[in-house]
């Protein structure tokens, strides 16, 4: 039930949370966007780089929501996630992953704030020496603070939005 006591990251559609999530995560130091990202673009099935203002800011939230929710998970999966349908021009449009420099510099900076962390599988041996598997990446503690408190500001505005809702 949606009133109760903890909202939650679940609890609130992704078009209202993103945004706001977003929002909260401009003002957190280490998530700034990179010079490049004024002429990248998302992936090879866009034409053009993203024209809104925020948009770094709106994909790192993306990827924090979708790495709370799928996570463990890695750069590979979310790229996929991310990507779209390449435009083969004649030939059949075939599925294409997003940018995967994007979401991996939007990882690095969530890691670096101590929102997502590293899950640790097992150490394998290799040419190089020993070296460590892991699984992706986990939203930590903190996290999940900054997720569940976006998530109870905006319940308020998702309630008035779409009444039925609160059945759920």
């Amino acid at each position: 039930m949606l009133g109760g006591p903890m909202t939650t990251y679940h609890d609130v559609p992704a078009d209202m949370f993103i945004p706001a999530l977003a929002d909260r995560l401009g003002d957190v130091e280490a998530i700034v966007a990179p010079e490049w990202a004024a002429y990248a673009k998302t992936g090879v099935t866009r034409e053009r780089p993203p024209t809104q203002t925020n948009w770094w800011h709106l994909r790192t939230a993306a990827v924090l929501r979708k790495v709370a929710r799928q996570g463990p998970i890695g750069i590979t999966a979310l790229s996929q996630a991310f990507g779209g349908y390449k435009d083969n021009g004649s030939m059949p449009n075939t599925p294409a992953a997003g940018s995967r420099h994007v979401i991996r510099t939007a990882m690095q900076q969530l890691e670096a704030a101590g929102l997502v962390e590293l899950v640790e599988l097992k150490p394998i041996e290799s040419v190089d020496g020993e070296q460590m598997l892991y699984k992706g990446r986990v939203v930590t503690g903190a996290g999940h603070k900054i997720l569940d408190e976006v998530a109870h500001a905006v319940l308020p505005q998702a309630l008035e939005a779409y009444p039925g809702l609160d059945k759920y």
